[in-house]
C-alpha cells in the first residue's frame, strides 16, 4: 500500500483561506500560499499545528503580509526569489519546542558555507564519462529510483523508497533526470514543478558513493535546468543538507545564490536536519 507523507486540506475562514499541509513524516505545518488575513490565518495555523502535535510551522509568504506573521512570533528563515510567477516568498517559521527551535551544527554549518563560499562559482559543467549516458526518467524506471533512494537515504523526508510513490510524483508532474552505467541508475535528481506559480524544486538528489567522483549531480541539475527553461519555467531553487559540503558546492558552482536557514526542516539521512535554501531565478 503506498504510503502518503502528509495530508493536504483546505481551510477557510471569514476572512482567509489557505491551503494546509499536515506534514507527519517531518512533524511539522506547512503552508505554502494563503489569501485574505494573514493574523487569521496564522490564528488557524496555530490551532492546527497544536492539535496535530507539530513542532515546526513553516508559511512562504508575501512581503506585505511579513509584518503580520512576525507579530504573531513567526521568524524570517530565507527568501524564495522569483517564487510567486516572478515575486519573492519569504520563508518564515514557528516553533512549538526548544528542541525543534536549536539547531546543535550550526557553526559547523556556517564553516561550511564559508568553504562552499570561496569556490568558483558559475564553474563549467563536467564531461558526462565514458560509459554513463543521461536521459530523462519514464514511469517504468520508478522501481529502480526507489531501489537507488532506499540505498542511498537510511531516512528520507517523502517515501521515496516506494515505487508506486515515485510514479505516482511523475504523474502529477515532477520530472526526474538519471544517469545510468552499465544498465543501472546510479544518480538521479527531480524538478518538482508548481505550475500555478511556474517555480521549480531541485530535489531528490541522489548518488551511489561508487559514481560521486565525476561530478554526475552537476550534470543532472544542469540538465534539470534546461528542461524547466524549454517549459519557461524560469525560478529554480533547492534545500539542500546543510551539513553536505557537497550538494552545497554544487548548487554554488551552478550559480545558486544561498537566501537562508531552515532550523530543523526535515527528516533527512539520519535526523532532522537543517537545510539551506538556494536559489536562481534566470534573467534576475
Amino acid at each position: 500500500m503506498l504510503e502518503i507523507p502528509y495530508v493536504s486540506r483546505t481551510e477557510t475562514g471569514p476572512d482567509f483561506t489557505m491551503e494546509v499541509y499536515l506534514d507527519f513524516a517531518n512533524e511539522r505545518l506547512r503552508v505554502d500560499d494563503f489569501r485574505g488575513s494573514a493574523l487569521s490565518a496564522a490564528d488557524r495555523v496555530r490551532e492546527l499545528a497544536k492539535e496535530h502535535s507539530c513542532s515546526k510551522v513553516f508559511i512562504k509568504t508575501r512581503w506585505e503580509d511579513v509584518g503580520a506573521l512576525l507579530s504573531r512570533g513567526y521568524m524570517i528563515e530565507g527568501v524564495f526569489k522569483g517564487y510567486f510567477n516572478g515575486s519573492d516568498a519569504y520563508s518564515l517559521a514557528l516553533y512549538f519546542t526548544d528542541e525543534r527551535r536549536t539547531s546543535e551544527y550550526w557553526m559547523e554549518e556556517d564553516e561550511i558555507l564559508h568553504q562552499v563560499g570561496q569556490m568558483d562559482s558559475a564553474s563549467k559543467i563536467p564531461v558526462l564519462p565514458d560509459g554513463y549516458s543521461i536521459r530523462l526518467a519514464e514511469k517504468m524506471d520508478a522501481k529502480k529510483l526507489a531501489d537507488l533512494y532506499r540505498i542511498v537515504f537510511p531516512i528520507y523526508p517523502t517515501p521515496m523508497d516506494q515505487p508506486d510513490y515515485v510514479q505516482k510524483m511523475m504523474e502529477e508532474g515532477t520530472v526526474f533526470q538519471v544517469i545510468e552505467c552499465g544498465g543501472q541508475i546510479v544518480a538521479a535528481a527531480s524538478a518538482e514543478i508548481n505550475s500555478a506559480y511556474n517555480n521549480a524544486e531541485m530535489t531528490d538528489c541522489a548518488t551511489l558513493p561508487e559514481h560521486r567522483k565525476h561530478g554526475l549531480m552537476k550534470i543532472l541539475i544542469h540538465a534539470l535546468e534546461e528542461e524547466l527553461i524549454s517549459r519557461h519555467i524560469y525560478c529554480h531553487y533547492s534545500l539542500a543538507r546543510a551539513l553536505s559540503f557537497g550538494m552545497n558546492a554544487v548548487f554554488h558552482q551552478l550559480g545558486y545564490e544561498y537566501t537562508g536557514r531552515l532550523t530543523k526542516n526535515c527528516n533527512i539521512f539520519d535526523k532532522l536536519e537543517d537545510m539551506n535554501l538556494w536559489v536562481k531565478p534566470i534573467g534576475r
